[in-house]
């Protein structure tokens, strides 16, 4: 079965929470749950859990990102987007299609943006993902 990933920001742990557990539910397998970690306080700490991150990102068939995300994330998504792998974005709001909010990133042929609710960004990237 397929391997994901799901990038986003500690205040959205919850969510991240939500759809790793619908996806394996389905049987797709979660590369690293970054969620399991408390915030990092020292130096060594970090470079341990962003080893973590960079080979969970390298070894998922695909990558999601919940916005709002922080700056991991986003140096997540760059690794994804260099390895050319699928991304699902999802936005709450539309902030991805405003100048100001938005990145040019979100814009590439492989990223696919999501607006919606999180249950039916679910349903997308099931959709999506099932059927390749």
């Amino acid at each position: 079965m397929k391997k994901f990933y799901v990038a986003s920001s500690f205040k959205n742990k919850q969510a991240v929470r939500s759809v790793s557990k619908r996806l394996k539910d389905k049987g797709f397998i979660q590369t690293y749950d970054w969620t399991e970690n408390s915030r990092a306080s020292e130096i060594e700490e970090l470079k341990r859990i962003g080893i973590l991150e960079k080979g969970a990102v390298m070894d998922a068939d695909f990558l999601i990102v919940l916005l709002p995300a922080g700056k991991g994330s986003h140096i997540e998504l760059g690794i994804a987007l260099g390895l050319e792998k699928p991304v699902y974005l999802y936005s709450p709001n539309d902030e991805v299609n405003h100048p100001d909010t938005t990145s040019t990133f979100y814009h590439l042929d492989n990223v696919h943006p999501y607006i919606g609710s999180l249950n039916a960004f679910i349903q997308t990237v099931l959709s999506k993902e099932q059927n390749k």
